[in-house]
């Protein structure tokens, strides 16, 4: 099963200054931002808020503590969020007595429990007072301005200039408001047209991705002896299963909102695999690609397919910028409890000032132009977002252009033990034999599911329409229905509603199989009377597990 998100360390990466409290206003969690900002450390958890921040006692005008108790008690007695407006609130210094004048933006907002009652409060601030600061300024300056134009009154020549300057300012600022505006606009329709873009497109491939996953499983099952090309299928589908997944968020990638599904990884055997599948990719044009391992394991907690990621994006990398008969080195090691994994070449290198900067989004080792090699510079940020994900560190080193280059990655080792064996495709036979509906519109995929459950021994029956799986289902013929949710004419919301209407409706086991299965999807298909919901592609022990867990309902 796979682990649950590192919430503490999403939470202390958010930028924005975070602060949890109690419905009685005492201090139960906060982010690094919020510690930064208020120059504060992790002493104060556990204390009430407004021991912590108390009003500045040499401001007789202080209400910074008065404001925010009204909104928080507003938000405790509404159970609704609460916008204050920009707040003056000065914070200790750490010195005797003293105080520094802040201004904040703070918005409250309740975490309601499974009864509706508010069991914690995020109270988000953001700094305003420099933008207060330069308003500050900014009206003295309009009194100067307006001083000196008083003294210049009767001065017919001048106060003409003024006047028209002026209005020249104002026509400038309203066009470039204007195009603000506008830009603004098409930054939103892009921003939505791309999101439409991506979801659509990882729903797209997701059918071929199944089609492709379930005939490696069956080919398994006809190969019990295995093949070595079955081996690169898995690694390689699997990949491109969580690539097109990735595509869903957009930016997940760089932004360091991955998921790992982790387990007791022998690097060893992640530098094999992926040295293996791209070694005929270096055999071009004399390019040579050595690989040295320990003979000992080398254990970490990681994501396997992620951790290959990584080393295929360096290879990748080294590959685009080694000239041919160039030389690539891989070179994995162990001292001190840290893995440490150095990719080596002998290619164009870089200026070591750059080291940090090839880590940015869409950063590139050589500047765009004719003799370039393709690619997006995505590359090393997302083995940088990885990495670290980890619990590891990457860095880049080059003694110049022209000298090449070297990346490291340094991961925390593992307690020895035993990998955790990779979870193996079989058939078991089955408890009892159901009758199965498959309602697909990819003839390949049904042709697929159907092959697989029939080997396990199930009577199977397949269609690739709506409105032929609701002839089917009307008579009571079937134990379970797999049903795809976009098909052509009646979608499969519409197939579980009518199927559920009727007598025999709630008798049956209803499976939805989409290529978006996010928090949403899976709510619609609950509601339209479905018992289950899986991801494409599907794999075919979740299937199994299911049906059986089905049956000895």
């Amino acid at each position: 099963m796979a682990d649950a998100p590192d919430f503490r360390r999403l939470f202390d990466a958010v930028l924005s200054p975070l602060l949890i409290l109690t419905p009685d206003f005492t201090i139960v969690e906060v982010n690094r931002a919020y510690l930064t900002a208020t120059r504060t450390g992790r002493e104060i958890v556990g204390h009430p808020i407004f021991e912590i921040f108390p009003d500045n006692p040499d401001d007789p005008s202080a209400d910074g503590v008065a404001n925010l108790r009204r909104s928080l008690e507003e938000v405790v007695a509404t159970g609704r969020t609460d916008t204050m407006a920009l707040q003056r609130y000065d914070i200790p210094t750490g010195e005797e007595g003293g105080f520094d004048e802040k201004y904040w933006s703070p918005v409250n907002t309740p975490v309601l429990d499974a009864e509706g009652r508010v069991s914690h409060i995020i109270h988000r601030v953001e700094d305003v007072t420099e933008f207060v600061h330069v308003r500050r300024v900014g009206r003295e300056q309009q009194r100067v301005a307006a001083e000196a134009q008083m003294r210049a009154e009767g001065m017919e020549i001048d106060l003409f200039v003024r006047a028209r300057e002026i209005r020249e300012v104002n026509e400038q600022l309203q066009r470039a408001n204007s195009e603000l505006d506008a830009a603004g606009q098409r930054l939103r329709e892009e921003q939505q047209a791309k999101d439409r873009f991506i979801a659509t497109l990882s729903h797209e491939l997701r059918n071929p991705l199944a089609a492709a996953t379930a005939a490696t499983e069956l080919l398994a099952l006809d190969m019990p002896g295995g093949h070595p090309a079955l081996s690169v299928l898995e690694r390689q589908l699997a990949t491109l299963v969580r690539m097109s997944n990735d595509l869903l968020d957009g930016t997940r990638a760089v932004t360091g909102r991955l998921e790992l599904v982790r387990e007791r990884v022998d690097v060893r055997s992640v530098v094999e695999s992926a040295c293996a599948d791209i070694r005929g990719l270096f055999g071009h044009e004399g390019r040579k690609l050595d690989v040295g391992v320990p003979a000992e394991p080398v254990v970490v907690d990681g994501d396997r397919l992620r951790l290959a990621q990584v080393l295929t994006n360096l290879l990748s990398n080294a590959l685009k910028y080694t000239p041919p008969g160039g030389r690539t080195e891989v070179v994995l090691g162990a001292a001190e409890g840290m893995a440490r994994l150095t990719v080596r070449d002998d290619g164009i290198g870089f200026d070591p000032a750059r080291s940090e900067d090839l880590f940015g989004v869409f950063m590139r080792a050589a500047p765009a132009g004719p003799d370039t090699p393709e690619g997006l510079g995505l590359g090393l940020a997302v083995a940088r977002t990885v990495v670290e994900l980890h619990g590891g560190r990457i860095s880049a080193h080059s003694e110049g252009p022209g000298r090449g280059a070297a990346f490291t990655v340094v991961l925390p080792v593992a307690d020895p033990a035993a990998p955790e064996p990779a979870r193996p495709v079989v058939v078991r036979p089955a408890k009892r034999q159901l009758s199965i509906l498959i309602v697909e519109d990819n003839a390949d995929l049904a042709l697929t599911y159907r092959s697989l459950l029939q080997r396990q021994g199930h009577h199977v029956t397949a269609v690739h329409t709506g409105a032929d799986a609701l002839t089917a289902t009307g008579d009571d013929l079937f134990d379970v229905v797999l049903c795809d949710l976009g098909l052509p004419d009646v979608d499969g919301y519409t197939v579980a509603r009518t199927v559920r209407a009727r007598p025999h409706g709630e008798r049956l086991r209803l499976i939805a199989v989409s290529g978006f299965s996010q928090g949403t999807d899976r709510a619609q298909s609950r509601a339209a009377g479905f018992d289950a919901h899986l991801a494409k592609p599907l794999p075919l022990n979740d299937l199994i597990d299911l049906l059986e867990r089905f049956d000895a309902e």
